[in-house]
């Protein structure tokens, strides 16, 4: 993804994706760590996405994080800052299970399948309660009956 300055930069690839994204059940945020923080390009995305102002792509859109890193921290940093941008987007964030991955160069095979049957395990978990993070937050759109929720959710 190109880095834009301006709104007024955008180009259509960001255009379609932002339609894409409006049409979205929810978003599932994987990233590295970089120096405590979260890819340039990735928070850079997220910005475009926030405008114009009143018009972000991202309001209201159930969220869950997931950091990696070489490190045994496993992307503790990236994943809470990306949270404090999402709190102020209004994206409802899954708060548990929290999902940090560390060491992740030596997560994989030679077969690129994750070696530990515990991490995958505890990804299948951190995937199902997604989808019950999703399928809550839905029904809590249903229930306030604001009629603000533009998106159609697909059933899960």
């Amino acid at each position: 993804m190109r880095i834009f300055r301006h709104v007024e930069n955008r180009e259509l690839s960001v255009c379609l994706q932002s339609d894409e994204i409006r049409r979205s059940d929810a978003v599932l945020i994987a990233t590295p760590e970089y120096n405590r923080s979260v890819p340039g390009g990735l928070k850079n995305a997220i910005d475009v996405g926030s405008r114009p102002p009143f018009q972000s792509v991202w309001d209201g859109l159930p969220t869950a994080v997931v950091s990696v890193s070489p490190y045994k921290l496993g992307g503790f940093g990236a994943n809470h800052h990306m949270r404090q941008s999402l709190v102020f987007l209004n994206m409802p964030v899954m708060q548990q299970p929290e999902a940090y991955l560390p060491e992740v160069a030596v997560m994989f095979d030679d077969q690129n399948r994750i070696k530990s049957p515990e991490t995958r395990d505890f990804l299948a978990k951190v995937i199902g309660s997604f989808a019950n993070w999703v399928a809550l937050i839905r029904g809590e759109d249903a229930r306030a009956g604001t009629g603000q929720d533009k998106r159609q959710f697909k059933n899960a």
